[in-house]
């Protein structure tokens, strides 16, 4: 019997290790993706399989268990679905894994499905479950997902001809649609794997604007395509939220058929594309969630106005893939204007002297715009006025009351927000007091504000 205690020891301790592993890998991927949210243990029991569940939402908090440990996930509003779709696939892909880790056949033959960062496998099971499903299935099916992320990943740290790459995939999906058949894939084909970023000519094949790689449910290079022949069958079907125009193609190529659509932009970003809305965003070195739906919804019931909340936030977008900073603010009440703006910046402020007079000012340009609604400007002009320092501000009808107007600070406002940020964030503040405001960061992120807070951003 001597022999067997060290062996119980040892598979203890290996427990306790594996068990204090994935507690540690489940709390940083949800701190990683849910920022502004606190995670507390709130029980501890005894240590089981790991398997995230999840019980039902209490207003902004909900509750889970992991491995026998309770926790509590508690944000300042209710998750929405696709964060709780989120919350469950970072718990399916660490149950997986553990499954894997402690499978000695399955670990031997499949070390390599655990390689990359886990927060890319935690997208990867987002959108596609199928490989995440179980240990047998993580070693049997393709994560084509993954494996398009990092041939993203390594292409971003490359240049070609001392430019940065762009490029991009759509991943074939597995529903039936009436547009377009499976792929004929060659014997030949190679698997769309970081390996094919080691040939040279490889990031010549697509730009990821017009062109794509198509990439079967295999996980092969299947063909080329241009993205906008892809997209034209639905070019009549409206999308859920609007895009930047440059992508418009690549959402509507995502509206059928479960395919997915991921880019690696000329700014260095990679976005992903599913049911003809971008869901994630990799930018400034992190993965952001969209959750573009539940966001949208938000402004638009906030704005009053499908039309107003769909030209403005189409305008946003826009403005995001220039890296351009802009304010927009639409006020409650048409007559608040008064109290944030100067008399000066308002468009029906007439200067009556003339540049003649040796006097240049902003408000003699004023005409230009005087009596104009956003809706009879060309979205390309109201992108450059935004651009101009200062706020676009306009009344819930669409009309433009001020362009490049520097809002006026309450001292409450600025007192208790404004060591956080720039100048650009404390208008935004002040601004959502009267009414609904959209920023846009020179960092290409997009946020709202409601009611002295910021609501979301994306």
């Amino acid at each position: 019997m001597q022999p067997v205690l060290p062996m119980i020891q040892s598979t203890e301790h290996r427990q306790q290790f594996l068990s204090g592993l994935y507690g540690g890998l489940l709390e940083n991927g949800i701190r990683y993706f849910f920022p502004g949210a606190t995670l507390q243990r709130v029980t501890h029991g005894a240590e089981d399989m790991p398997g995230l569940m999840l019980a039902v939402a209490n207003g902004g908090e909900v509750a889970f268990e992991w491995m026998g440990t309770g926790y509590s996930l508690t944000s300042a509003s209710k998750l929405s679905d696709h964060e709780r779709r989120l919350l469950r696939s970072i718990g399916m892909v660490l149950s997986t894994r553990y499954q894997m880790v402690t499978n000695q056949g399955l670990a031997a033959q499949s070390f390599q499905t655990l390689r990359g960062l886990p927060e890319d496998r935690f997208v990867s099971a987002f959108l596609d479950p199928g490989p995440h499903a179980n240990a047998e299935a993580l070693a049997s099916i393709p994560d084509r997902v993954a494996d398009a992320i990092e041939v993203l990943r390594t292409s971003s740290m490359s240049t070609y001809e001392n430019r940065r790459i762009a490029t991009g995939v759509l991943l074939f999906g597995s529903m039936p649609e009436p547009c377009h058949e499976s792929p004929v894939t060659s014997a030949t084909a190679l698997p769309y794997t970081s390996t094919l970023t080691t040939i040279r000519s490889f990031h010549r094949l697509c730009d990821g604007l017009q062109t794509l790689a198509l990439v079967d449910q295999n996980g092969h290079l299947a063909e080329l395509i241009d993205v906008h022949e892809w997209a034209e069958p639905y070019r009549d079907m409206p999308l859920a939220v609007p895009t930047a125009t440059a992508y418009e193609a690549h959402a509507r190529a995502t509206l059928c058929g479960g395919h997915l659509c991921l880019i690696l932009s000329p700014n260095g970003e990679i976005k992903i594309y599913s049911d003809g809305v971008l869901v994630f965003r990799f930018i400034d070195g992190k993965w952001h969630l969209m959750d573009a739906r539940h966001r949208y919804e938000m402004w638009k019931h906030a704005v009053g106005s499908l039309q107003l909340a769909d030209r403005l936030f189409s305008v946003a977008m826009n403005l995001t893939e220039s890296r351009r900073g802009a304010l927009f603010v639409v006020l409650d009440d048409h007559e608040s204007v008064r109290e944030l703006v100067t008399q000066s910046d308002l468009l029906d402020h007439v200067n009556h002297q003339h540049v003649a007079d040796g006097v240049s000012t902003k408000d003699q340009l004023h005409y230009l715009l005087r009596d104009k609604s956003i809706f009879d400007i060309p979205s390309t002009v109201l992108e450059n006025i935004a651009r101009i320092d200062g706020a676009v501000v306009l009344c819930p009808s669409g009309d433009l009351l001020a362009f490049g107007a520097i809002l006026h600070h309450h001292s409450a406002v600025e007192g208790t927000n404004r060591t956080v940020e720039g100048g650009r964030t404390t208008a935004a503040l002040a601004a959502s007091r009267y009414g609904t405001v959209l920023k846009i960061s020179e960092d290409g992120l997009m946020s709202m504000f409601r009611q002295g807070q910021c609501l979301w951003e994306m």
